[in-house]
């Protein structure tokens, strides 16, 4: 897995994080105004692995 880092055409930086194979599996739901911004963001998401996983109860 890797993350790939870019300014997107408004300028702003995002993230996107691709699978082994190279599939997008991830990304930045928002552009930011820093490199280090969307660095951050890439760190949270890092060290989010044990966060607990929710499902939505039937209607």
């Amino acid at each position: 897995m890797f993350y790939y880092v870019y300014k997107d055409a408004a300028g702003y930086w995002r993230w996107t994080l691709y699978a082994a194979n190279s599939k997008k599996i991830a990304d930045s739901s928002e552009g930011y105004f820093n490199k280090a911004d969307a660095e951050h963001g890439i760190s949270l998401v890092k060290s989010s692995f044990n966060a607990p996983v929710r499902q939505a109860s039937a209607a």
